[in-house]
């Protein structure tokens, strides 16, 4: 049995998530026989993606505090102090030598209680701006990571360090592979379409708004998200014979990313991430909130396109995409771009990063 054990948690999206596996391969590197458990919530997207790998996989409540007057907060503080309760109980059975987050609320109970059990924790910041979780674990963390330069400034001087942002292993597929895996000419360009883990509404009736304007020979690979109905876009798909609806991906990602000519996505800083590994030509339309000022800094330094979806509908967004597509250049210059200000985590880093945390 291996001497190290470390729990990452995290969930309810994937936005927490994929940087964790990451993570978790680049321990492995260091630390072949390295066990990890995975701490996440009951009905996330997370848990497929999780148990693919055969991790352990232990559910938590996620009370969520909204900073607003709610009498829901009365609820979740009762869910909050019991998630506490199960992860002091849960941590002295387990007895891991680390805990390691991304965000997500259902990571703060679980790192209160590892800081009362004196283990070790690693909190890392993917977005420009922290949310509500990481600004409540951070204060209680040995050691913080941030993905960009500019989120240095919301965290301690003493224990934060400018990382990068861990990736998936996603490259080494070339586009003729991607095309051939779902069964596409090599000629005839790819659209991905993804709007996150559990699926974003609004992107997905945009997409449905842009198909009857949409070039016919041109693939559409549409994931709608296994949290999303699917009855609509699986009707278009019989009318459209190049849309194709799927509800959600493991190891298929790699290959719709490398088959795509353009990337059409929501602007969470995974997505973010590993849009900057592949060099991807980028159309981003952001939920309201911390992944506005994603795409707002993307947008600045010419590394993605963006997409209002209170304003724009499913024409812009064609118009958008052709042009990226009949202009060759112009996706190469967005591809550039998001890969050169979008570090990505070296691996030996984050093993000796591990490596300091658990001495």
């Amino acid at each position: 049995m291996s001497s190290l054990k470390i729990v990452l948690s995290g969930g309810g999206t994937l936005g927490p998530v994929t940087p964790l596996l990451a993570v978790r391969e680049a321990v492995l590197s260091r630390f072949p026989d390295a066990d990890f458990v995975w701490v996440g919530t009951a009905d996330g997207p997370e848990k497929a993606l999780v148990e693919e790998l055969n991790i352990p996989y232990y559910i938590m409540g996620a009370g969520k505090w909204r900073r607003y007057f709610s009498f829901l907060n009365l609820i979740d503080l009762l869910k909050i102090f019991y998630a506490f309760i199960q992860s002091l109980i849960f941590l002295w059975q387990e007895k891991p030598q680390a805990l390691i987050s991304a965000g997500g609320f259902v990571s703060v109970p679980l790192h209160g209680a590892g800081w009362i059990l004196g283990i070790p924790s690693w909190v890392h910041q993917q977005d420009v701006v922290p949310g509500l979780a990481n600004k409540l674990m951070a204060p209680l963390a040995k050691q913080v990571t941030v993905a960009l330069e500019q989120s240095l400034k919301y965290f301690s001087r003493k224990k934060t360090i400018w990382l990068g942002n861990p990736a998936r292993q996603l490259s080494g597929i070339t586009q003729a592979e991607g095309k051939n895996f779902f069964g596409f000419k090599f000629g005839a360009p790819v659209v991905f379409v993804v709007g996150g883990g559990t699926g974003s509404a609004r992107l997905n009736q945009i997409m449905i708004e842009a198909l009857p304007a949409w070039p016919k020979d041109w693939q559409i690979i549409h994931l709608v998200g296994r949290d999303r109905p699917r009855e609509t876009a699986s009707k278009a798909s019989e009318v459209f014979d190049n849309y194709h609806v799927f509800d959600f991906f493991t190891k298929e990602m790699r290959y719709a990313y490398a088959a795509a000519d353009v990337v059409v996505a929501r602007a969470g800083f995974n997505t973010i991430t590993e849009l900057a590994l592949l060099s991807k030509a980028a159309i981003l339309s952001p939920a309201p909130g911390h992944q506005e000022a994603n795409a707002d800094f993307l947008k600045k330094h010419d590394a993605a396109w963006t997409l209002n979806q209170s304003q724009d509908g499913g024409l812009k967004l064609v118009q958008m995409v052709k042009e990226l597509i009949l202009i060759p250049q112009r996706g190469r210059v967005l591809g550039e771009n998001i890969h050169r200000i979008l570090p990505i985590a070296d691996p030996k880093a984050i093993a000796v990063i591990v490596d300091r945390l658990i001495k």
